[in-house]
């Protein structure tokens, strides 16, 4: 009999099992694959981006957005900070607050093995968990092994290569508790035939850009990549999360600039080439622009109208995605269990006392950039405070 079992060896399921270890408990870590911590050992290009330093509840995403408040508050961003520090693991800020180690982020998995190791946890890797019962008996390929409680870390269904399983929502209905309908987050958008044949004459352009939901007021300034298949990058990532089917997502290409008074002051110096050619925009953009905006010719020859029309064009580009990349390339998973069945401050299921449930499994999705690691440390600290 262990005291707490906990069904998950990643982020959020490896902060729980410490910090639980920590208070004496006997604790048990299981997962089915081969290695801990894979999400962050692929993270920020192999460097895990660990957390922000902007970390706020209005960042997250939830049917309630207030829920993950108490964990982020009692667990923050410069507790997790400081615990990097003292393994001696260098870091560096890049943009907008993202936090990444200077070397591997191998580093940051060995630190939350010696730390579980350390405070007396015990994990056991390539286990295959096929439910939990009532008791609490976690029913595996290894036969039955009883707990006094469980910490449900499975994850969310994101990146499937990676053994992603929707077990933790089985888990949560099999006990009562609502699920929202999990969905893919921070994903690639993907078009229609036209728009993407388009956009694949475009592929491997980049451009710092504004991307929004039209008539609606959330928007982020970040990167903006053209792929083969649609948009990526960062921005879209960003507001993948917030759209829904049918909805315009409204693209600004050159974020910060008003291309048509760049354009009109430019006409004494190069009113003589090709509309095209006189805009600072990447070469095949500049010309899938012009060509959207129906306008050909030299810069010298536009109408102040067909200039402004050109703005607009690379201002206020709409377009409707129709679906996105799905859960091959999603980083993150939107929905899970449902936080009205969760207490906020202890992530114990309401009801059903010594069932808890953390990171990505709870509905609660962070943005991109640290966000959703900051999310898996707090809430799997919250509940190693009380399994």
């Amino acid at each position: 009999m262990h005291d707490v079992i906990v069904l998950g060896a990643g982020a959020a399921g490896l902060m729980a099992g410490i910090e639980a270890a920590r208070r004496g408990r006997r604790v048990l870590v299981l997962d089915h694959a081969r290695a801990p911590g894979e999400k962050i050992r692929i993270s920020g290009g192999g460097r895990c981006n660990f957390t922000n330093l902007q970390i706020a509840p209005e960042r997250f995403l939830s049917q309630n957005p207030r829920f993950a408040l108490s964990a982020l508050r009692r667990y923050t961003q410069h507790d997790f900070i400081a615990r990097i520090d003292r393994a001696g693991i260098a870091w560096h800020e890049k943009t907008l607050g993202q936090l990444f180690c200077d070397g591997s982020a191998r580093q940051v998995v060995d630190m939350l093995l010696r730390d579980l190791a350390e405070a007396g946890g015990e994990l056991r890797l390539g286990v295959t968990i096929s439910g939990l019962r009532p008791g609490f008996t976690v029913d595996t390929g290894d036969g039955p092994l009883d707990a006094r409680s469980v910490v449900v870390a499975t994850g969310g269904k994101s990146i499937p290569k990676m053994g992603a399983t929707g077990l933790g929502y089985d888990i949560a209905r099999a006990f009562g508790l609502d699920v929202i309908e999990p969905r893919p987050a921070l994903v690639p958008l993907t078009f229609s035939d036209q728009q993407r044949d388009a956009m694949q004459a475009l592929a491997g352009v980049s451009v710092q850009a504004r991307v929004g939901l039209k008539d609606a007021k959330i928007a982020f300034d970040e990167g903006l990549l053209f792929t083969h298949r649609g948009l990526s990058g960062p921005s879209i990532l960003q507001i993948s999360s917030y759209w829904r089917e049918g909805q315009a997502i409204e693209v600004d290409l050159a974020a910060g600039r008003d291309l048509a008074q760049e354009a009109q002051a430019a006409r004494s110096e190069k009113g003589a080439r090709e509309l095209a050619n006189a805009l600072d925009l990447p070469e095949k953009l500049a010309r899938s622009v012009t060509e959207r905006a129906g306008l050909s010719g030299k810069l010298a020859t536009q109408s102040k109208a067909a200039l402004q029309k050109l703005g607009d064009a690379v201002h206020r580009w709409q377009l409707v995605p129709n679906g996105t990349e799905g859960w091959r390339t999603a980083e993150v998973t939107l929905g899970g269990v449902d936080t009205r069945a969760l207490d906020a401050k202890t992530m114990q299921a309401r009801g059903v006392p010594g069932l808890y449930f953390v990171g990505e499994v709870v509905d609660v999705t962070g943005w991109l950039g640290g966000y959703n690691f900051q999310w898996a440390w707090s809430s799997g600290w919250a509940a190693g405070q009380a399994a």
